[in-house]
């Protein structure tokens, strides 16, 4: 589907008019949810794959009321105070949106854990909020937290997903906890939009996590903004798989289809999305910019092992496919190799679009930078693919490009009823109805997060263009100031190395030094055939992997100023991940963790400087 066919059906939609909840002064997200079940009892509302029965099972959004009535008289029974605090640790599914939404009721604080968090996060998260119940979807993630949990915590119970193999104190399955509870005492409370809804942890790249205080309102007009932004229809169907820990997830593939009446369908996991995206042909997607990378990658692998009229063909059509995608946001003119070539760029294109259902109309990523290259390739191929920048401090989305004034290369212009401004040293600084009460237990940093006037900080540089399209140029606790006085934002500088399809991770280092150095993983198979290529064979020493990279790294920085060069690069095959600590949940890169992993690379590097 070409923009302007896209174009097409959002005009048609908004002339047939939509169904979107409007949220007035006082409404929260429970009467959200309560108001979409009263227009839309008998349209489904979530979607499931059942394990059991091997197969796909609807839910109604009548049907997820009944439900969470139950959930709401199990809450009930647990005598818990408005504004306490109940966590949960489940994967994305109608489980985690019942147990919030009958939380929400009874005006209790919604505490999301990530279910591949360490354990020690998981435990400082639930003594920080004060929990006094934990949902989890097994057993085992229950046992990977400390025996004594249930003491040195304020928990007072443990729901279990799963049935359990025998009672033990403090725990409960979801079976049997349901069961006991009196429906009679389904009750909900008195609620204010100003109310704290959810207590969300930074995802902690520096230091312990932070507990983010966000309202009714500040995720509501959040979800408001971002419709506004891009709209969403009662028919569309989103796919979700980025975690609901993740406030973008949240936000965008949660709350937004629900003001909006449109259905979700939860993945089945990371491993089975390029098989879902098949069967579900979704039409709306949220997602970090590493699934697009990977899915660049994976074309890019494809035409490694394709004849070079292939490859030359490919790089064609991505070349008629940018200049058709510039000429649409009025950037460029047309040129008859549109015309020439439309049948090439076509078949090209359906290849491409088929891998992600080929119904996708609008596709959203935010959480990380997106590699200007792969949005330039997947975009050129019909991708209709915006990035956004966002915090969880703003609930999360700040500014977001459009379908009809996308600058891929930029975080888009801000959100109605969102200011964003250049604060101090070229810092980005929001202010806005989504923004943050503070930080739970702690003033110290919720005073540290704002400037004097009331703009939240993001610790991010920026930079607006004439068109009022935000840039994001580095962070401002990042910027390396080498020993020569010159100050460099590192983020621009990887973006471009990462271009090379051979890296797949880097990090610059060099904060204090005479020059810049590179941390970087490769691509396991190609770093072996430039090793071939080279007559060489693993292992390597590091004058002959400066003398194999250094050329590629500054063919990709040639754009730089003179001293921002690489002169020392220290290669791995091992991916940084979650697992070893060296990335954030929401794959954020810990650049401290990173730095500590390789000291003594880094000290090499170093020698004699």
């Amino acid at each position: 589907m070409s923009l302007q066919q896209r174009l097409k059906t959002v005009a048609r939609n908004v002339a047939q008019g939509g169904d979107v909840i409007q949220p007035d002064q006082n409404m929260t997200l429970s009467g959200l949810f309560l108001e979409r079940v009263r227009r839309s009892p008998q349209q489904i509302a979530y979607r499931s794959f059942d394990k059991v029965h091997r197969a796909w099972h609807e839910l109604s959004w009548q049907q997820i009321e009944n439900r969470v009535q139950q959930w709401v008289a199990a809450l009930v029974g647990e005598s818990l105070a408005t504004g306490e605090r109940v966590a949960l640790q489940c994967r994305n599914g109608v489980n985690w949106v019942v147990f919030e939404q009958a939380a929400l009721r009874l005006g209790l604080v919604v505490v999301p854990i990530y279910v591949e968090d360490r354990p020690q996060n998981i435990l400082y998260v639930l003594r920080d909020s004060g929990a006094r119940l934990l949902l989890v979807e097994s057993l085992f993630q229950y046992k990977r937290l400390p025996e004594d949990v249930l003491q040195c915590t304020a928990l007072q119970r443990v729901v279990v997903m799963n049935p359990l193999p025998q009672q033990q104190p403090g725990l409960v399955s979801s079976r049997e906890w349901l069961t006991a509870a009196d429906l009679r005492q389904s009750v909900s409370c008195t609620q204010d939009s100003q109310a704290m809804a959810t207590l969300v942890y930074t995802s902690g790249t520096t230091g312990k996590p932070k507990g983010v205080m966000l309202t009714h309102q500040n995720v509501l007009s959040n979800a408001t903004a971002c419709l506004q932004a891009s709209a969403v229809y009662r028919g569309d169907l989103f796919l979700s798989f980025l975690p609901l820990s993740h406030m973008l997830e949240r936000t965008v593939g949660y709350y937004v289809p629900m003001m909006a009446g449109a259905t979700v369908v939860y993945a089945r996991s990371i491993r089975d999305l390029a098989a879902d995206l098949l069967t579900v042909k979704p039409t709306c997607l949220v997602a970090v910019p590493r699934i697009f990378e990977r899915a660049e990658r994976r074309i890019q692998e494809h035409l490694q092992g394709s004849p070079a009229y292939q490859r030359w063909l490919f790089g064609l059509a991505v070349h008629v496919g940018w200049n058709r995608f510039q000429r649409l946001q009025g950037r460029a003119m047309w040129t008859p190799l549109e015309w020439v070539c439309n049948p090439l760029y076509k078949r090209v294109v359906r290849k491409v679009l088929n891998r992600f259902g080929g119904r996708l109309r609008l596709v959203i990523t935010g959480g990380a930078a997106l590699p200007p290259a792969v949005a330039k390739t997947l975009i050129a191929m019909g991708l209709p693919l915006v990035q956004g920048y966002g915090m969880t401090e703003c609930s999360p989305v700040a500014t977001s490009n459009r379908l009809d004034k996308n600058r891929p290369e930029s975080i888009g212009r801000s959100l109605e009823g969102v200011e964003v401004r250049v604060g101090e040293g070229g810092e980005l600084q929001i202010r806005g109805a989504s923004v943050m009460r503070g930080y739970w237990n702690n003033e110290t940093a919720t005073q540290e997060a704002f400037t004097d006037d009331g703009w939240l900080r993001s610790g991010d540089c920026t930079r607006q263009d004439e068109d009022g399209f935000w840039y994001i140029t580095g962070r401002i606790k990042e910027i390396m100031v080498l020993t020569t006085g010159e100050k460099i934002p590192p983020m621009d500088i990887e973006n471009a190395i990462l271009e090379d399809p051979l890296f797949q991770q880097v990090m610059i280092v060099g904060e204090g030094r005479s020059y810049l150095a590179l941390l970087a993983v490769v691509d396991g198979q190609r770093w072996q055939e430039c090793l071939s290529e080279a007559g060489l064979a693993s292992p390597v020493g590091r004058e002959q992997i400066n003398a194999l990279l250094l050329p590629r790294v500054r063919a990709r920085m040639s754009s730089f100023p003179g001293y921002a060069k690489i002169h020392q690069v220290c290669v791995d095959t091992v991916p940084w991940d979650t697992e070893n600590g060296l990335l954030t949940p929401t794959l954020k890169l810990k650049r401290k963790a990173v730095a500590e992993r390789y000291a003594s690379e880094i000290s090499a590097m170093y020698e004699g400087h």
